[in-house]
């Protein structure tokens, strides 16, 4: 059984005070040996809430990078500030950052071997619009994605990432794919896995699922056979509401292990 893991994206929330109000609140609270629990604060207070963290059981990560190491590059964030700051993950082509920012596939593929050379553990984004949906071209367009970020990887390379889908439509809105729908691209996403490198390859890899994530669809999204944790958006600022999906995680690793 994979090992659930929850990432929480702050995105561009929390000062400094707040910050420390939340992490304080977490890590007070226990996190169960079957679930790997990340937040993702703004850069502004990654070195803040690493000190937060120390000694704790919750990773640090980051919610971009660039994929230059250094140089002249303004406003940009390089994989080896991050892993000096703590960070051990990275979010890299989060649906906000394509729309907003003109992310591409190749700026996509371009980071996520920086942070591999750097060390940190790749969170990669895929997932469709609401109008490719309806136009039947989730597949096809995930598979578009994951070619283009996982070409030229080994497969020591890809047991060392984290694929979340987040379908578009539900990141924000309030509505979330529902179990069968979620199943079906992760299951769609596994299965390309096993084609490109091997099937054990495959089983290795973690997928989350991310898109209006919340305490009340957490347990019926992760007790799915192929979504391995999620990545929590707007609940991931309120620790009850972020603690109640770890808890949700937890239950799938113990119903694993009963069986």
């Amino acid at each position: 059984m994979r090992r659930s893991i929850i990432a929480g994206n702050w995105k561009m929330n929390a000062t400094l005070r707040e910050a420390e109000a939340l992490v304080t609140a977490l890590v007070q609270r226990p996190i169960p040996e079957t679930v790997e629990v990340v937040v993702c604060p703004p850069f502004t207070a990654i070195s803040h809430v690493a000190r937060l963290l120390a000694g704790s059981r919750i990773g640090l990560g980051a919610q971009d990078l660039f994929w230059e190491s250094a140089g002249a590059f303004t406003g940009e964030i390089s994989a080896p500030m991050l892993v000096d700051l703590g960070c051990r993950y990275v979010i890299i082509g989060h649906s906000e950052r394509r729309t907003y920012f003109g992310e591409t596939n190749e700026w996509v593929s371009r980071k996520l071997r920086a942070a591999l050379a750097a060390g940190l553990a790749p969170i990669v984004c895929v997932g469709e619009t609401l109008a490719q949906r309806e136009a039947n071209q989730t597949m096809e367009i995930i598979d578009q994605q994951l070619t283009s970020a996982l070409t030229g990887l080994s497969a020591a390379d890809l047991s060392r990432l984290i694929i979340a889908y987040e379908p578009v439509w539900a990141i924000g809105t309030g509505k979330n794919a529902t179990p069968e729908q979620a199943q079906e691209v992760h299951l769609f996403i596994r299965n390309g896995l096993s084609q490109r490198f091997s099937q054990q390859a495959a089983e290795s890899v973690r997928i989350q699922y991310g898109g209006s994530v919340n305490a009340a669809n957490a347990a019926s999204l992760l007790q799915l056979p192929d979504v391995d944790g999620a990545l929590v958006g707007g609940a991931s600022l309120k620790a009850d509401a972020f603690q109640a999906i770890v808890q949700a995680a937890q239950r799938r690793g113990q119903g694993a292990a009963l069986k």
